[in-house]
């Protein structure tokens, strides 16, 4: 029950005519510094995007985002939220990862696993760096590869249910490499503003 890399898969054609342009997007802060960074660039976002000031795993969504490495390995940060909230994850993660990449996913592309839970049933594991730890470069692009690879996953994505868009109406994310990845929250929303834009268009319509 995993769906590989939307840049891997069609464009959603097999979609119901009830599916939605775009998903909701919750962009989730438990520090003020990203609570803020999200709120500056939310006003400037087509479509059903918000800001929440606490947890993840507060929101009612379908799906989440695991800002992961590329060997699928949750033990740190949100992450290691992630694995204590849904037992066997990780192994669902980097067998996902396996099957689909033989052991290590780029930076770039995204898998979902299920979390074995009703709420939230998926998770979308696109990683932030390859390694786990790594501090990633001031001048990093890989918040933005990491949340377009999220959008792109919930665009063509395909489960063994059907589209990944079917099945997940509301998306939660964290901070993209806020964490140990040491990226500047402002740094990190502008990216995921861009990658926003660049799957679903300025109107906030997938292309």
């Amino acid at each position: 029950m995993t769906a590989e890399s939307g840049t891997r898969t069609g464009h959603g054609e097999d979609a119901s005519p009830d599916s939605p342009r775009t998903p909701e997007l919750v962009l989730c802060a438990v520090d003020e510094p990203l609570a803020t960074a999200w709120s500056a660039v939310v006003s400037g976002l087509d479509g059903p995007v918000r800001v929440h000031r606490g947890s993840v795993l507060d929101v009612v969504a379908q799906a989440v985002v695991s800002p992961a490495n590329s060997y699928g390995w949750m033990r740190g940060g949100i992450d290691a939220v992630y694995a204590r909230a849904f037992p066997g994850i990780e192994q669902s993660v980097r067998s996902a990862v396996l099957a689909s990449y033989g052991g290590e996913l780029p930076v770039g592309e995204a898998v979902v696993a299920p979390t074995g839970e009703p709420e939230p049933a998926w998770l979308i594991s696109a990683p932030t760096m390859r390694e786990p730890a790594e501090r990633l470069p001031a001048d990093t692009v890989h918040p933005y590869l990491a949340a377009r690879a999220v959008f792109l996953q919930w665009c063509q994505g395909k489960l063994e249910e059907g589209p990944v868009r079917d099945a997940v109406r509301t998306i939660a994310m964290p901070g993209l490499g806020t964490g140990v990845g040491g990226v500047e929250p402002a740094t990190c929303a502008r990216q995921v503003a861009a990658a926003w834009r660049e799957v679903f268009g300025q109107n906030g319509h997938s292309r």
